[in-house]
């Protein structure tokens, strides 16, 4: 697997176009709709935009080695997992989550938004397993 890694980023592009996406999603949608409902529309933005993603998929049937069970809302481009949340407080067991699905999959980074804030705030997950205790990367 080649990391792209500019910068102590993960996927700076990748992640900067796919957070852009998120911010237009909230937007248009606001703070009080369903996570299927921001899933669907921003599922539509990745359609037109022409990203390779998985929705809602078991981890297992796209990385053949992980645990069954696992069932993140995208996978894009089999790099970046997100984590769609429409809650008053992102909370540990949502980041425990996460960092189940970074392990299992064996990639480095996760997003978890959640669409309820007043003002979007995507949190950047990362499996430590891509870098030391020492690393200057920061999620």
């Amino acid at each position: 697997m080649v990391l792209v890694k500019n910068k102590n980023i993960y996927y700076p592009e990748l992640s900067y176009e796919i957070t852009g996406l998120l911010f237009k999603t909230h937007n248009e949608l606001g703070r009080f709709k369903t996570e299927r409902q921001y899933g669907d529309f921003f599922e539509e933005l990745l359609k037109s935009n022409r990203y390779n993603y998985c929705r809602e998929i078991n981890l297992k049937n796209i990385f053949k080695d992980c645990i069954d069970g696992n069932i993140p809302d995208f996978v894009l481009e089999n790099k970046i997992i997100i984590d769609f949340k429409a809650k008053k407080f992102i909370t540990k067991e949502d980041y425990f989550q996460m960092v189940r699905y970074l392990d299992v999959a064996d990639l480095p980074l996760g997003i978890i938004v959640n669409f309820r804030h007043t003002y979007l705030k995507p949190k950047r997950i990362l499996n430590k397993k891509f870098h030391s205790n020492n690393s200057s990367v920061h999620s």
